[in-house]
């Protein structure tokens, strides 16, 4: 499958150039990937390479369709999609993972997250908002709005040990101060336009510090800076 030249072109992760996101479909429930391989087949800028029924499945899966994006239901009988994304997302090249769930804000979403997930759609979402979902995540962009970031965040914090403020703060240490101001921004849900116009740098400056940071932090994405910052307390801090 194919778009018209100058839709959504991009170059994967396996350096080919691509003119359609590559998508692997994996959900227990016969139905709901018969229904989602039916709506997202339909767009002209989305391959559907494979489908599973189950996390265990997934590697096998990505190391024979080497897809852009991973749409991931959490709740599977033999390996969880949990599981699942925490076993791509710590390997080179991995594919990018949205998980699909019935709930807004569930312990197990917030593990998705910190596994490396790019973020999370529910279930009943519109399909239009599923298909924006995935093509903003082949993008490199998060799929949570900063509102969600936060509910979920407050979730967390409140389920969270004792220790996670100090361990947070020792890994926030290792940034330099323009960095940290980045990061904060990131934590606020600050897109990379207007964390480039309150720090009075280009976008492209923002994205290099933003790339630091991961690399800096070793996450993945910016839903986990944002997990981060929330963790050691500089969204508090900073008056948010």
């Amino acid at each position: 499958m194919s778009c018209p030249v100058g839709r959504f072109p991009h170059t994967d992760h396996y350096g080919r150039a691509m003119t359609a996101i590559r998508l692997l479909l994996v959900d227990d429930d016969p139905l709901v990937r018969a229904g989602l391989s039916f709506m997202m087949g339909g767009a002209d800028d989305i391959e559907i390479v494979g489908e599973g029924a189950d996390g265990s499945e997934v590697e096998q899966l990505v190391d024979r369709t080497r897809p852009d994006v991973v749409l991931m239901d959490i709740r599977m009988p033999a390996v969880d999609g949990l599981t699942a994304t925490e076993l791509l997302r710590g390997r080179p090249n991995a594919p990018q993972v949205v998980v699909l769930t019935t709930f807004h804000a569930d312990e197990q979403v917030l593990r998705a997250l910190r596994a490396g997930a790019a973020g999370f759609v529910l279930k009943d979402t519109p399909p239009a908002e599923i298909l924006d979902a995935v093509r903003r995540v082949a993008a490199g962009d998060p799929v949570l709005s900063p509102a969600v970031t936060r509910q979920l965040m407050a979730h967390a914090a409140g389920a969270g040990p004792d220790t996670r403020r100090a361990t947070a703060r020792d890994r926030i240490a290792a940034l330099a101060e323009r960095e940290r101001e980045v990061a904060v921004a990131v934590g606020r849900g600050a897109s990379n336009a207007e964390i480039a116009a309150e720090l009075y740098m280009s976008v492209a400056s923002v994205k290099t510090h933003v790339s630091r940071i991961l690399a800096k932090l070793g996450l993945n994405n910016r839903v986990q800076i944002a997990l981060l910052t929330y963790d050691a307390g500089l969204l508090e801090e900073d008056g948010n």
